[in-house]
């Protein structure tokens, strides 16, 4: 069985670098202080991106946004 995430509605040039840079590390299951610290940030500022990201992308979940950066390849 193939699993295959198409999201035609998304537009992948929508999200800033650290933004995507941000959702990459929340899908790898890290936590917003260890993304925080990788990317040399605080956790506000990664709060705020994965708002952001939300916000743009009508995402609700950690799930959904492990399915997106799932089918963006990240």
């Amino acid at each position: 069985m193939s699993l295959t995430l198409t999201t035609p509605d998304v537009e992948t040039p929508s999200l800033a670098p650290r933004e995507r840079e941000t959702l990459r590390h929340i899908a790898a299951g890290r936590t917003y202080v260890q993304t925080a610290r990788h990317m040399g940030l605080s956790k506000h500022t990664v709060d705020a991106y994965l708002r952001r990201i939300r916000a743009k992308l009508d995402i609700n979940t950690t799930a959904e946004l492990t399915r997106l950066a799932i089918s963006l390849g990240l």
